[in-house]
């Protein structure tokens, strides 16, 4: 297979000796993770880890594309596996437990946690070993996605960190599609492409998906 032909369209769009300097870490691999980590692989995302540590239940295959044949395997086991499908030169490291302080993650972090203090505590962990972070949100139609690559951004994230109990009531993956899930993490590939570009990239961005409206703040 040819590599110049296999990435002949997005050229323009994704360095390929910017992307070859990253390691990318994605931290939950649920409705939105699971989404980001299918689409780095299918960019040319060298190397990647994958964070989590859930199993595939029934209620995972319509909100967050598992197979039936998945039910009861580790998250990042079934992700990690179609993910070398979509790329099969693609270094992939599987951690199938909870997010630790302790944990080395890759110059590129993506997080899609559903709960407020974890975000807090992995934001605490990586900040300075992530050149690049986004942060993916979503409750039902609606979608949040916070980036942190520069001083503005690092400013501005931990002022979406609300204490929990502010946080609506239940979990932000009680109701969730698909449809919203690939736009989030397609919104977080935006943002990671624009950074390896050198462009400007929006630091907070919400979209409700129902009414149509979209509202940005960028640096």
């Amino acid at each position: 297979m040819s590599t110049d032909e296999r990435y002949s369209r997005q050229r323009d769009l994704v360095p390929t000796d910017r992307l070859a300097s990253c390691r990318a870490t994605v931290i939950g691999v649920g409705a939105i993770g699971r989404q980001v980590a299918l689409q780095l692989a299918a960019v040319g995302i060298s190397s990647m880890q994958l964070v989590d540590f859930d199993v595939v239940e029934e209620s995972n295959l319509a909100s967050q594309g598992y197979l039936e044949a998945d039910l009861g395997r580790p998250k990042v086991q079934a992700t990690a596996e179609l993910c070398r499908k979509v790329s099969g030169g693609l270094d992939v490291c599987e951690a199938a437990e909870r997010f630790r302080r302790s944990m080395v993650v890759g110059n590129a972090v993506f997080c899609c946690v559903d709960k407020v203090d974890i975000r807090g505590l992995i934001w605490e962990s990586v900040r300075r070993a992530a050149d690049f972070f986004c942060d993916g949100r979503m409750s039902a139609e609606v979608l949040r996605v916070i980036t942190a690559s520069d001083a503005a951004g690092r400013e501005h994230y931990p002022q979406t960190l609300f204490a929990p109990e502010e946080a609506y009531v239940g979990s932000c993956t009680a109701k969730s599609t698909i449809y919203c899930a690939n736009v989030a993490a397609g919104m977080m590939l935006a943002q990671f492409t624009k950074w390896l570009r050198g462009l400007p990239v929006d630091m907070d961005l919400s979209l409700n998906l129902l009414a149509g409206e979209l509202s940005v703040a960028s640096p």
